[in-house]
């Protein structure tokens, strides 16, 4: 049965009407799925991603805290005060760093603030005193007509290594009206041998700590010493008497010896001394036959600072 051109037309009429309306609401799904999705992707980022550098707080490293009757608890003022200083570190001169960090020392009972402390005020005067940044504890002094280095370090008790280093002096040579800066405060030591550690003072304030190892079983002399005569690579005396030079592998003694000569009423012992090791594992223990020994770096470091006649303190 034929239903002719007229039905058709009605037929794909309504056929199309109802095609145009399925496809939009496909379409509708379509959007409000999509919609869902970039939401999701645009809020999961912001749970879970880092912060960012301007909001992640910076942790600064501070020793830590030995409590008991001798400790100081965390949140005690001084530490606070230290890590106060620490903080502001970046925006300060070394001279104002030494002389907050130098209160702190003063007030400082735990162990482990106290050596952070020494060491970050011995890094500032071991860049002080070894170029020829001004310090309290230099003068300006303008070289006269017949000076030399030697008479110049004798009249200030200090060391003609100490005036070539801080004035970055190749050699001995000087002339008139060349001008220095001589460090022109006394050092002392003080060895404590049963924590191994060596501190130096310029008059009577903190100057730089040294870790040392000392005599085995305590054979340390305990007293007070002068440093006596001061030798560059040193040979060494075998206890049988026999004397190995500066290089050969049994010389024990590293780059650099000061004698210590005992004084006001300390046992009249011989043979000890200050010096270098070629075992630097040793350091930090009581590994040596009495003498104390540094790090081949350390002692020369040291043999710069202290001049003969320096005042050295060993105690138990």
């Amino acid at each position: 049965m034929a239903f002719g051109d007229d039905f058709d037309e009605r037929l794909l009429e309504r056929a199309g009407s109802r095609s145009l309306g399925w496809n939009l609401l496909l379409l509708l799904i379509v959007l409000v799925a999509a919609a869902s999705v970039v939401a999701g992707l645009w809020w999961l980022p912001r749970r879970s991603a880092p912060p960012t550098a301007a909001e992640t707080p910076v942790a600064v490293e501070t020793p830590p805290v030995e409590t008991g009757a001798a400790g100081q608890p965390a949140g005690d003022p001084v530490r606070d005060q230290w890590r106060s200083l620490q903080a502001e570190l970046p925006s300060m001169d070394r001279l104002e760093i030494r002389q907050r960090a130098h209160l702190l020392l003063e007030q400082a009972t735990d162990p482990g603030l106290v050596a952070a402390l020494q060491d970050l005020v011995g890094e500032i005067n071991r860049d002080l005193v070894f170029t020829p940044a001004a310090m309290p504890e230099k003068i300006d002094y303008v070289v006269q007509p017949g000076d030399a280095l030697g008479k110049i370090a004798r009249r200030y008790d200090t060391t003609v290594e100490l005036i070539q280093r801080g004035n970055q002096l190749r050699g001995d040579l000087i002339r008139p009206g060349d001008r220095l800066r001589v460090f022109n405060v006394p050092f002392s030591v003080v060895l404590d041998k049963g924590r191994n550690e060596l501190l130096v003072f310029a008059q009577d304030s903190f100057f730089k700590r040294y870790r040392v190892g000392t005599g085995k079983h305590g054979t340390t002399p305990a007293g007070i010493f002068v440093i006596g005569d001061k030798i560059v690579e040193p040979p060494w005396w075998r206890p049988d008497g026999k004397v190995v030079p500066f290089g050969d592998e049994e010389n024990v003694l590293g780059t650099r010896w000061m004698s210590l000569t005992p004084v006001e009423g300390t046992d009249p012992v011989r043979g000890y001394g200050i010096h270098g090791t070629w075992e630097p594992e040793t350091i930090g223990h009581q590994a040596s036959a009495g003498c104390v020994r540094l790090l081949n770096d350390d002692v020369e470091e040291l043999y710069a600072l202290l001049p003969v006649g320096t005042r050295v303190v060993i105690r138990e």
